[in-house]
């Protein structure tokens, strides 16, 4: 489709040659489209919006003033190779998001694509890194940072100016409080403080999720196992009892599996500072 095709495409619109766009798109004043970027039915594109190709959109994905989606990856050694950004369905990034394109693939542990699922929402000034991969309906709330390699599973929150380092894994409905980091994978369900500081679990979360309420209960046995336990288990062998007495669960599997795949490790007792196993920052989840 040709600017020209479309009322909905602001004449101060800079749009590339290249570009795939539907009949319904709109794209606000100022806006840039450079290199091939695609956008799905449904998008809205902002005032001074920044797409740099290859850029997919899916359907229905909003665009915020001033964002830039493709921009070169954060890494000394990128020299200017093609790689892209993948982004699903119903994503919003609101004002000055960020979302870096991968390294390629075959140098180092380049990805050659940064990916972005489905109804995520990242609010003023986040940032997800080269090679990131973002799973379904994740919150990222205002100058939070996504570093590169790093992976969020569904319906992970990162509060205010909570950071998750570079090639981290963060599990399904897990919950990094604002002014927080975690350089260690950090479990589903489960909430951390300051630096790799464990609290909790995400209760309101889970029950917000629509988990059953014997899925609950045994994620919180599991995380009382790990954490206080005294005198307290070695990882694995807390790990194993949970496996073995609470294992046919869903959530329970899905949490020893986490744990077991871990590559940067996870926190272990000595970085517990909760209670019961709820934490009242799990509320804004």
């Amino acid at each position: 489709m040709s600017r020209s095709q479309s009322l909905n495409v602001h004449p101060t619109a800079i749009i590339s040659a290249e570009a795939v766009l539907p009949t319904d798109v709109k794209i606000g004043a100022y806006a840039v489209l450079e290199g091939p970027v695609t956008v799905g039915p449904g998008c809205v594109i902002h005032p001074h919006a920044h797409l740099i190709g290859p850029v997919t959109l899916g359907a229905n994905n909003q665009v915020g003033n001033g964002t830039v989606i493709g921009g070169a990856p954060q890494h000394l050694g990128y020299r200017g190779e093609t790689t892209a950004v993948e982004i699903g369905d119903g994503n919003i990034f609101r004002e000055h998001v960020t979302v870096h394109r991968a390294m390629p693939l075959g140098v180092g542990p380049g990805s050659g694509v940064t990916r972005i699922g489905n109804r995520n929402l990242f609010m003023v000034g986040s940032h997800v890194g080269h090679d990131a991969v973002i799973g379904n309906d994740c919150i990222l709330t205002n100058g939070s940072m996504v570093g590169g390699h790093a992976i969020l599973e569904d319906r992970v929150m990162l509060s205010g100016n909570a950071a998750v380092h570079q090639f981290c894994r963060v599990g399904r409905l897990a919950f990094i409080s604002g002014l927080s980091a975690t350089s260690k994978d950090l479990p589903p369900f489960w909430i951390i403080r300051q630096v790799n500081v464990v609290r909790g679990i995400n209760l309101v979360g889970m029950r917000r999720a629509g988990m059953q309420s014997s899925e609950i209960l045994a994620v919180r046995k599991a995380f009382r196992l790990i954490y206080m336990t005294r005198p307290a288990m070695l990882l694995s062998e807390a790990v194993n009892r949970i496996e073995a007495e609470l294992g046919h669960l869903p959530a329970v599997r899905e949490l020893v599996g986490f744990i077991r795949t871990s590559k940067r490790g996870v926190c272990g007792a000595h970085h517990f500072a909760g209670n019961e196993g709820e934490d009242e920052s799990a509320a804004a989840a």
